[in-house]
């Protein structure tokens, strides 16, 4: 057994207070938040019942971290009302207009840029 793998398997919780499993090696039965969406569930309020670790460079603590729930206590997402629909329309517009030229450019606006292409390249607009 590799030491990365012992650090990451601890099903009773005794290291790390709840039970860990190494990254792909988590029970059936648990799943993340993401597994869960695709699923068309959310967490519902549950605990975290586990966790799944795997060894990274990029993280101080050495260890990247991704919380499993128990995909029977999972409810359902709830479906999106007519307001949010609105305000996520809205946002999305919001996203798609040039501060420039206050139009609509069809795409949402590279935030390096600020503006719609158009207007952030004129003369290369021109020669086209």
């Amino acid at each position: 057994m590799s030491p990365a793998f012992g650090k990451c398997y601890d099903p009773t919780g005794a290291t790390w207070g709840v039970p860990t499993f190494p990254w792909r090696l988590a029970p059936d039965g648990m799943a993340t938040r993401r597994q869960l969406r695709a699923k068309g569930l959310r967490p519902g309020g549950q605990p975290v019942a586990a966790q799944v670790m795997r060894r990274s460079r990029r993280r101080k603590s050495g260890c990247s971290v991704a919380f499993l729930y128990r995909i029977d206590l999972a409810k359902p997402v709830r479906p999106m009302t007519p307001a949010k629909w609105a305000a996520h329309a809205a946002a999305m517009l919001a996203r798609r207009t040039c501060s420039e030229c206050r139009t609509d450019a069809g795409y949402v606006i590279p935030t390096s840029l600020g503006m719609c292409v158009t207007c952030a390249y004129p003369e290369e607009q021109r020669a086209a």
